[in-house]
């Protein structure tokens, strides 16, 4: 190893602001290889304890024995999904099977086992202070369930089970990326796009100059693809980009296909090997729902709540298009969005992109902060001097009431090449607030970009997702837990999306839409009659929605209990007959349909949202609920938001999460909250 290449290197830095700047691909080895062996030799003296064991010398050894390799991987990680930079991918594909391998093999290192055993007889284990006693009962249990138990020759076979996984779903993701880049669709007769609006239209007439293209570009990126399939009026168009969206990743240079296939077996030949029935009951060990079944008797519980109105909506939809747009051929999926948004608009008067004007970027982001000040007391200030790891992002400190540094956090909001779809929060560092120390994170998105003349103006849904992915972003900067593994959002997967989705309620209230949306160039608040249209249509079409949640939710589960994958079905067929038995009678999905070879949520990591899908409209239902009582005691009360600081965002994984709920509403939750906002239940 050449030391100069660990001499200031920024991976390295365990204090002091992230140097993003200087983390490239040359960093990256030397780094991370370090890390892992300066963590392998804490685990290891760990397990060669002399003495007596302690809280000290075990349980918080192993914590701090993988802080910084889990710090700076995440850093590498970040940056290899948001930069067009192929020398630190290929940097990040040298040592990600490295360190998958490290982490897969602690609970199979039988040293370490025996002295967190050891340790758990002991009288000073039996006197652990709760968050201590929740740590060691959780490592016990977490090491049991990946193969502590297990014979030193399963134990290898575990370890080439993990170390493939890494390597076969880390591949999958930035397959999914490249797919998405790969995709241009150009129009060279403006007629064609008949129906987009003006905004959308210049963005795509903007996204072909970069090219040095004549025309008009659309790309498979969210604000592209969402207003094409929306708003165009020409259905080949409109069909030409569904389909492709929907084929990423299953063929050609960047094909998913087989890939899926060998995922799931891994899965399963894990699951088999530590004594699980199926992956989901694997999965599901430590979440709220704890079984496979009991997720999915949840999602089946709720389609059949759902499917007759889902089916009575399409009914709607089909004769609207046919008795007010004289449409004589079947509907088909590439219509959905089309015909609906001008069902929308003429049942509600309601035309979503009236709205836009009232949610510039800035305006949006500053209606957050002000929320948050009036819920838990928190102020938020830009900061232009810390390292970034592009021009477009942007840096803020978050303080407390007495002028403490709580949080450090990053904005990352608009699409670009080389940068992965969607949105998402991720932690970057898990502080220490009585060091000084703040907890550091990000919130990343691929929301509607600013014109070259014009701010970022946002669509509505857009405007919730910022507001979920801050829920998530609180959750990890407000955390108090002393336990790193146990502080933030490191909580069951089926509950750390309330947090998430209970922000985005303040989307839809009236007094909040005064700190949210606020015109771009006047500045007046949404005039009282486009918000009763928009809150009339929330409701609009929502069993269909929720039917498409459901089906992934089933697919999901399904793939992961019942998919025989030592037959001959592939995964995409299989996934297809899922999908297609969700949707409305006469609505067929085409027979190349594939989105499941670019589902990033299932198969983007070794677990990722694998069986874990169901957990958004599980947590839907929490949220609903747990609403209800900023609504019947104020949308800005600042007791109902400390209570909600104190008792569920501040406790991380401390208690049980259902203890938490409970602390916050006195009672378990209602679970026909979610179908009574939903207007499916009266």
């Amino acid at each position: 190893m050449n030391t100069e290449l660990l001499v200031d290197n920024p991976l390295l830095a365990r204090r002091g602001p992230i140097r993003f700047d200087e983390i490239n691909a040359d960093a990256v080895v030397p780094a991370i290889e370090h890390l892992i062996r300066e963590a392998q030799d804490a685990v290891d003296a760990i397990g060669q304890i002399a003495g007596e064991y302690t809280y000290a010398n075990t349980l918080q050894a192993l914590e701090d024995a993988t802080s910084q390799l889990e710090d700076s991987m995440g850093w590498v990680h970040h940056l290899e999904g948001l930069l067009d930079d192929p020398e630190l991918r290929n940097a990040y594909n040298t040592v990600q099977p490295q360190v998958a391998a490290f982490y897969s093999a602690i609970p199979l290192n039988a040293p370490l086992w025996t002295a967190l055993t050891e340790f758990a007889k002991t009288e000073a284990a039996a006197q652990l202070p709760p968050v201590q006693a929740r740590l060691l009962q959780r490592t016990l249990d977490e090491f049991r369930r990946h193969g502590a138990e297990l014979s030193e020759t399963d134990k290898e076979t575990l370890r080439h089970i993990d170390t493939q996984l890494a390597k076969e779903t880390n591949t999958f993701a930035q397959n999914v990326v490249d797919a998405t880049d790969a995709y241009e669709l150009i129009v060279h007769d403006e007629a064609r796009l008949a129906g987009l609006p003006d905004r959308e239209k210049e963005a795509a007439r903007r996204a072909a100059r970069t090219r040095h293209i004549d025309g008009w570009r659309f790309s498979l990126q969210g604000p592209s693809f969402v207003a094409a399939l929306t708003y165009l009026d020409d259905a080949e168009l409109r069909e030409t980009l569904y389909r492709a969206y929907n084929r990423r990743a299953s063929e050609g240079e960047f094909d998913n296909s087989s890939r899926l296939q060998t995922i799931l077996a891994l899965r399963q030949d894990k699951a088999t090997l530590l004594g699980y029935t199926n992956v989901s009951d694997l999965y599901l060990a430590d979440r709220m729902v704890r079984r496979g079944h009991v997720a999915r008797d949840f999602v089946t519980d709720l389609r059949d709540k759902c499917e007759s109105a889902a089916q009575r909506e399409h009914d709607a939809l089909v004769r609207f298009a046919r008795e007010h747009h004289g449409l004589t051929r079947p509907l088909q999926p590439w219509d959905l969005g089309y015909y609906a948004e001008k069902q929308r608009r003429a049942e509600f008067d309601f035309d979503e992109e009236a709205l836009r004007p009232y949610f510039s970027m800035d305006g949006v982001l500053q209606g957050v902060f002000d929320l948050f000040t009036r819920l838990y007391g928190v102020t938020f200030r830009r900061d232009e001097e810390r390292p970034t790891w592009h021009p477009d992002v942007r840096a803020y400190c978050v303080f407390d009431e007495a002028g403490r540094t709580l949080g450090v956090f990053y904005l990352d909001m608009h699409p670009r090449e080389g940068k992965r779809g969607g949105a998402w929060m991720r932690p970057f560092r898990t502080g220490d607030w009585d060091a000084g120390h703040p907890h550091e994170g990000t919130v990343c998105c691929n929301l509607t970009p600013p014109t070259e003349d014009g701010p970022a103006l946002l669509r509505h849904r857009e405007v919730e997702t910022v507001f979920h992915e801050f829920g998530h972003l609180m959750h990890h900067l407000l955390t108090d837990v002393p336990v790193r593994s146990l502080a933030g959002t490191n909580v069951a997967w089926d509950f750390v999306e309330l947090p998430s989705q209970i922000m985005e309620n303040w989307c839809w209230e009236k007094e909040s839409l005064a700190l949210i949306g606020r015109h771009f160039e006047t500045g007046e608040c949404i005039p009282d009659v486009l918000f009763e249209k928009m809150r009339s249509a929330r409701t609009f079409r929502a069993a269909g929605g929720m039917m498409r949640q459901l089906s992934l939710g089933t697919v999901d589960l399904s793939l992961h209990q019942a998919f025989d994958v030592s037959g001959t079905t592939s995964v995409v067929d299989y996934a297809r007959r899922l999908f297609q038995d969700f949707q409305p009678d006469t609505l067929t999905l085409p027979d190349d349909y594939a989105m499941i070879a670019s589902f990033q949520h299932l198969f983007s990591g070794p677990v990722a949202y694998a069986s874990g899908y169901y957990s958004y409209l599980w947590a839907e239902v929490l949220e609903a609920d747990a609403f209800s009582r900023f609504k019947d005691e104020g949308l800005f009360s600042r007791t109902v938001g400390n209570a909600f600081r104190e008792q569920l965002l501040a406790r991380g994984n401390s208690r049980e999460p259902m203890e938490l709920f409970v602390d916050f509403m006195g009672r378990e939750p209602d679970p026909s909250a979610l179908l009574k906002r939903a207007g499916l239940l009266s």
